[in-house]
């Protein structure tokens, strides 16, 4: 399952949403996010909000097939990516809530796939002239992460109080805020880009690990905060068909400004 074009990115998408919500599988959770976030940036592409449209489609087609591959990889039972396997493997337990499911894709996607996907966009040298653009994708990422803490909120309204004041708020999301995400795949990105094949896939293998060293964060993130996402999966209603269509139905928090 590879794309072309935006267009087929979408479609991809709906693929993978209508099987979820026939499997009543959570790994649809990330994927009808995903949906929204792309069709914000065909938008943004139709008008004129990055600086080199052509460009801009070319790296978020090579960004969502990073995430295609994977989810095909695994449905086959093949190998993919140890951060995306994770993720994966993770989605088919119990007990793990909207929001861990929703992070682990954010991890693996932004934090591996996107300075992958620039330096496939623009090698060598060239990865520089990607920043402008490279930014603007991640004001539209950024409104998936606003979503994903209004789901915070949402789910358990006082959860957020109540891990402050264990002090663990800053450990479980710290590697989550949007300028950390950013700053590290962009400064992967420029790494990646002027090393040669053998050396990408080397760091690329490197990367993996740390990536889903962070996911163990979000699965396992200490006794407190996992008896706290405990009670929150107990108290979660609704099926898993309906979480997907209602996430799936959100409205991004950072849609793209007018130009």
């Amino acid at each position: 399952m590879q794309a072309k074009n935006i267009d087929e990115v979408i479609s991809h998408l709906e693929v993978i949403i209508q099987k979820t919500l026939t499997d009543g599988d959570p790994m649809g959770y990330f994927a009808a996010l995903y949906h929204q976030v792309t069709v914000t940036v065909k938008e943004g592409i139709a008008g004129g909000y990055y600086t080199d449209s052509k460009r801009m489609e070319m790296l978020d087609v090579i960004f969502a097939n990073r995430y295609l591959e994977a989810y095909t990889q695994f449905q086959q039972n093949k190998q993919c990516s140890d951060s995306w396997r994770y993720t994966f493997e993770t989605a088919k337990e119990y007990w793990p809530i909207v929001l861990q499911n929703l992070l682990l894709g954010m991890n693996a996607h932004i934090n591996l796939d996107l300075g992958i996907a620039a330096a496939q966009t623009c090698p060598g040298d060239g990865v520089h002239a990607l920043k402008d653009d490279f930014d603007k994708i991640n004001t539209v990422l950024a409104g998936l992460v606003a979503d994903v803490e209004k789901s915070l909120t949402a789910i358990w309204p006082t959860l957020k109080i109540l891990l402050l004041r264990i002090r663990k708020m800053d450990s479980f999301l710290i590697d989550f805020s949007m300028k950390q995400a950013r700053d590290g795949a962009w400064k992967f990105a420029t790494e990646l880009a002027v090393l040669d094949p053998l050396q990408q896939e080397e760091a690329i293998k490197a990367r993996d690990k740390k990536i889903t060293e962070i996911a163990l964060l979000v699965s396992k993130p200490g006794f407190w905060v996992s008896l706290l996402f405990l009670v929150i999966r107990i108290g979660e209603i609704g099926s898993v068909a309906n979480k997907i269509e209602s996430l799936r139905k959100k409205k991004l928090a950072a849609p793209i400004p007018s130009v």
